[in-house]
């Protein structure tokens, strides 16, 4: 019999989210951030849900692929761009545009072989300091590659914000993406071409930053980044639910204690669940005793250390809490921020972590 343990993908959600998107920044189009396996939702199947989008964002060629040989014939930008001088073939060949953030992909286009243009965005590092150019080599870059052959019309202007989840109001720590922008705007005076700023949170919290295009991510999942807030705080709805089912229930005794390493002590006798779940399926092993879960829909815990294949829960005041009984680790009635804050990480990296022994579901 198959592991309980399963992710249901909202597809109904999905749209909910892309439509809150295109209202919150109405006058930009919208590529959808698909990369690592549609965040875990699984590639294809986030594709078909957000159609509607305007393009797609990857950070593989063979993501590209993918998305191609389903028919998605939007434009699908390759976030990384161009690692050696033979992706420049898969990119006419896919259609797909490529982001320029370096000086050795402006020599691989010069000195590629003359054929069909690719279509390029130019990223500016504006202070994050991760990928892109210094904003005194942004005109110079931006010449290069308008003068290439191989550089389709129409370069689009981007950059990344490294703390817009501090919005842009009143009292915010917002300061860092006040002056992303401004260096922004200083750098690409006098250049043509459209711009792309906005992240997910971007789009929640940053309007000046939504320009031509916005390149949401989490938020099409339903996820937020802003401290102390879930996704249902902006109108998005969760995208997945993780559940499992109660394979044994037990009671144990007062100073007893559970898992390994001994680290919880029962305070009482009490019962004791044990779900089908574990960081083997990509739950958090971080995860410490006190993170929600809900047991028959009801408010409950995790007790002990989370192993590879299972995990105890607090099983006190839980009406109906027997074997077989549901068991939701995220979802809509329990947000993965608040199990993501619980283990000292964000609701991306628990989606994105989920391993291929859990099946998913498309509801």
């Amino acid at each position: 019999m198959a592991r309980p343990i399963c992710a249901t993908i909202h597809t109904d959600a999905l749209r909910h989210n892309l439509g809150q998107m295109r209202q919150r920044a109405p006058n930009s189009r919208v590529m959808a951030m698909v990369k690592a396996d549609g965040y875990g939702h699984g590639l294809e199947r986030v594709a078909r849900a957000l159609a509607g989008a305007d393009a797609f964002g990857v950070a593989d060629l063979s993501e590209v692929e993918r998305l191609r040989a389903i028919g998605m014939s939007q434009p699908v930008l390759l976030l990384p761009g161009i690692n050696e001088p033979v992706d420049i073939a898969r990119l006419r060949a896919l259609n797909a545009d490529a982001v320029i953030h370096h000086a050795s992909q402006l020599e691989m286009l010069e000195q590629a072989d003359a054929g069909e243009p690719i279509r390029c965005w130019l990223k500016l590092d504006t202070g994050m300091h991760r990928l892109g150019f210094a904003p005194d080599e942004v005109h110079q870059a931006h010449a290069r590659l308008s003068a290439s052959p191989n550089v389709a019309p129409g370069i689009v202007l981007m950059n990344h914000f490294a703390s817009s989840d501090a919005l842009d109001r009143e009292g915010s720590s917002g300061e860092q993406t006040r002056a992303q922008l401004r260096v922004f705007a200083e750098a690409t005076a006098g250049l043509d071409g459209a711009r792309s700023l906005a992240n997910s949170a971007a789009v929640l919290g940053w309007p000046a930053a939504h320009a031509d295009w916005i390149r949401p991510g989490g938020a099409l999942y339903g996820m937020s980044l802003v401290d102390g807030t879930v996704g249902a705080d902006f109108g998005l709805r969760a995208a997945m639910t993780l559940s499992t089912r109660l394979i044994a229930v037990k009671r144990v005794c007062k100073g007893e204690r559970i898992g390994y390493s001994a680290t919880w002590e029962c305070p009482e006798d009490m019962p004791v669940g044990v779900a089908a779940a574990g960081y083997g399926d990509g739950y958090p092993r971080a995860a410490p005793a006190g993170t929600p879960v809900l047991v028959c829909g009801q408010s409950s815990q995790v007790i002990g250390r989370v192993s590879m294949d299972l995990m105890t829960v607090d099983l006190r005041g839980i009406e109906g809490a027997q074997v077989g009984a549901p068991v939701t680790l995220w979802g809509p009635e329990l947000p993965v921020e608040r199990v993501a804050l619980a283990a000292g990480t964000i609701g991306y990296e628990l989606t994105c972590a989920l391993t291929r022994r859990v099946r998913l579901v498309e509801r």
